[in-house]
């Protein structure tokens, strides 16, 4: 990886966490606490940023894959919680990083071991964290089955209850998702699988050695913002054999899209005036799965006529996704603070 790309996606990250964080921390002249959640984000979204090289060959799928953890929906909702936990969680991607480029050939096996790093690092800092009596994140917040509904409308849940645990990606970004997922389990990348389970497990149980269950959930959040990456990737190049594949991302989003849309009407239905709020904001979430669905039903459309037109694929997804970062990442960052 070049340095010229290295420093490209800091600047890019670090402008972004500047527009979003100014109108609360204003005056970045002398380091403070509260400037810690901006130097989160960006590390965060770094980290992630590096380790996706292993797997991302295209920039805009790393730039996107490192933005979608750094800024998306858990890392900044650790903000409730203390400046230490996002820091916590922004190292995950760097202690993976060993791993993904550690050893080749015969030497491969020791992989494995440097995967544990995270999984170590996390109950020592707890530990450390117990032993001079601060707690970064509350001993009992740990992932909940209620917590999942951030996956279909994850502004909703932000906005109906903020100390909930947010789960989930921004809406655009699931298409890449399925992509990403459909390719994993093709390529059969069951070591990364494996990963994910952990981290998910981790994450529901209960609490022990001091440690937070939730900060567990940077694993498969972390998973999932490389694969998503990939996923942007694979669309972009997808070839006129990859077209069901590609349908599948359309499909997934355009269910989603309607399942948002009858909630809306529920909440329409039921609350009458009261609940607009949250019917509005389902309406905005049908509106994303639906520019999720068209860019991707565009990309299908392009595949199926043999043309590559990558460049137009890559414009169409980068606008997209960019989009509903914004707004998501805006969100989330007012609802906060």
């Amino acid at each position: 990886m070049s340095l010229v790309r290295f420093a490209a996606a800091a600047l890019l990250y670090t402008g972004f966490a500047a527009y979003l964080y100014q109108p609360y921390f204003k005056g970045f002249n002398a380091l403070r606490l509260q400037d810690l959640f901006v130097i989160n984000v960006c590390l965060a979204s770094l980290g992630c940023f590096v380790l996706s090289r292993r797997w991302v060959a295209s920039l805009c799928g790393s730039l996107f894959a490192g933005a979608v953890y750094g800024f998306g929906l858990y890392t900044l909702g650790l903000a409730k919680f203390h400046a230490t936990a996002g820091l916590l969680a922004a190292s995950v991607p760097w202690l993976f990083c060993p791993a993904a480029f550690g050893p080749r050939g015969r030497w491969r096996a020791l992989n494995w071991l440097l995967a544990a790093l995270p999984f170590l690092a996390i109950p020592l800092f707890f530990e450390l964290s117990s032993h001079y009596g601060f707690f970064p994140v509350p001993i009992n917040a740990k992932l909940r089955l209620a917590d999942l509904a951030g996956f279909l409308a994850p502004l909703v849940i932000a906005k109906r209850n903020i100390n909930t645990t947010l789960v989930g990606f921004y809406h655009v970004p699931i298409a890449s998702l399925v992509m990403g997922f459909s390719m994993l389990l093709t390529a059969r990348r069951f070591g990364i699988v494996i990963i994910f389970a952990a981290g998910m497990i981790l994450a529901f149980c209960g609490p022990f050695l001091e440690l937070s269950p939730i900060i567990w959930l940077a694993v498969p959040v972390l998973c999932c913002s490389v694969i998503i990456g990939a996923g942007m990737q694979g669309l972009a190049w997808a070839g006129f054999a990859d077209r069901r594949w590609i349908l599948l991302s359309a499909a997934v989003s355009a269910a989603l899209a309607i399942v948002t849309l009858l909630l809306a009407a529920k909440y329409f239905q039921v609350f009458l005036g009261l609940g607009d709020k949250y019917a509005r904001l389902l309406v905005d979430a049908t509106k994303m799965y639906i520019l999720g669905a068209v860019a991707v039903a565009i990309i299908f459309f392009i595949a199926r006529a043999k043309l590559r037109l990558h460049w137009l694929r890559w414009i169409i997804l980068c606008s997209a996704a960019a989009i509903d970062l914004f707004w998501g990442a805006r969100f989330i960052v007012d609802k906060i603070f």
